[in-house]
């Protein structure tokens, strides 16, 4: 089993992830209400360039095309039968980049396999138990594994118990996981998990526990990084976190979804994230590689400054929603926490 992940966390005081896989495949001829995750099959040339883009950005992790790719999301393409085809070679693709790059260059590439919600309502709110929905995510997560992630990376999730079903499946593999919740309710996901509970959750319920945790997606930089505060406020020194803001606002544009987000704002976005204590940063929807290029000269040589405040956030990336800006609870234990666990990160 690979190593490769830990060891870069070990090395370096930050890993650049990617942006985003659906956005820029709809820019590449998906069409909408289409399963990303066939394009493993019918077209992966234009995968394999999307991951090569990223990577030529400067991304070191890169995650596999397969966030819809469990058995309840493939059933909308009556695809659910082709779980374990359709993510080995998500995979085995991403794998392939990777290994070309190394050979190439000698840069080291993590491929994270990528699983999102299953889009159904867990007990009591729905018909799905948590132990159904374990077996769902570990098949995604094996074939994950046999196509040649590094770790498992389990995104956009809103509620607990898909959370521990997600993390659980995974585990199985025996691979490094990390987890990332949106909070696009008012501070709160969907489901009504706030910040704080997340980074006590994933430090004590989770089995297996996350290897790095934290925010993706949402609505936009300024609310991400809200988040963070928020989450941080709560984490331990030492944990890892993980930022992965949508690139701006979504909006209409010719009948395409477009991020009003500029490579200027997500480059702010990502020295503000730094500064919170974030050691994996990269970008979620509307994210380009001009984008993530932006992020990467933005954070090359950069040493993080003062903890920031929400005012400062404000200044920076636009408002923020009521819920997100509220008081941060021990605030100020909590920034000397982030400064010993900056220096023990830079230190790795």
């Amino acid at each position: 089993m690979s190593d490769r992940f830990q060891r870069l966390l070990a090395q370096r005081p930050y890993l650049l992830a990617d942006g985003a896989t659906g956005t820029n495949l709809f820019d590449a001829g998906l069409a909408a209400g289409d399963a990303p995750e066939l394009w493993n099959v019918e077209r992966p040339d234009r995968i394999e360039k999307l991951h090569r883009d990223m990577i030529a950005a400067g991304a070191d992790i890169i995650l596999s095309n397969s966030f819809g790719g469990s058995r309840y999301r493939l059933k909308l393409h009556k695809a659910e039968n082709r779980v374990a085809e359709l993510n080995e070679l998500a995979a085995r693709i991403a794998r392939r980049v990777a290994d070309e790059e190394h050979k190439r260059s000698g840069r080291e590439i993590i491929v994270a396999g990528d699983i999102g919600p299953s889009g159904e309502l867990f007990e009591p709110l729905g018909p799905l138990t948590i132990a159904e929905g374990t077996e769902g995510f570990a098949e995604q997560a094996e074939a994950l594994a046999a196509g040649g992630a590094d770790c498992l990376w389990i995104e956009t999730m809103s509620s607990k118990d898909e959370l521990s079903a997600a993390t659980a499946g995974a585990g199985r593999t025996g691979l490094p996981i990390v987890t990332t919740l949106t909070f696009d309710t008012n501070g709160s996901t969907m489901m009504g998990v706030k910040p704080a509970e997340v980074a006590s959750f994933c430090q004590h319920d989770l089995q297996p526990l996350p290897l790095a945790y934290g925010a993706n997606c949402g609505i936009g930089p300024s609310e991400l990084v809200a988040t963070l505060l928020n989450l941080t406020a709560a984490a331990r020194p030492g944990d890892i976190i993980v930022a992965k803001s949508n690139c701006g606002v979504p909006y209409f544009d010719n009948g395409k979804i477009r991020y009003d987000g500029t490579p200027e704002m997500m480059a702010r976005y990502a020295r503000l994230s730094r500064d919170i204590g974030a050691r994996i940063i990269g970008g979620c929807c509307g994210t380009t590689p001009e984008h993530l290029a932006s992020i990467r000269a933005a954070l090359e040589g950069y040493e993080p400054g003062e903890r920031p405040t929400m005012e400062r956030v404000i200044e920076e990336l636009g408002k923020i929603s009521p819920g997100a800006a509220g008081i941060v609870p021990h605030a100020a234990n909590s920034d000397a926490a982030r400064r010993r666990g900056r220096r023990r990160g830079s230190e790795g």
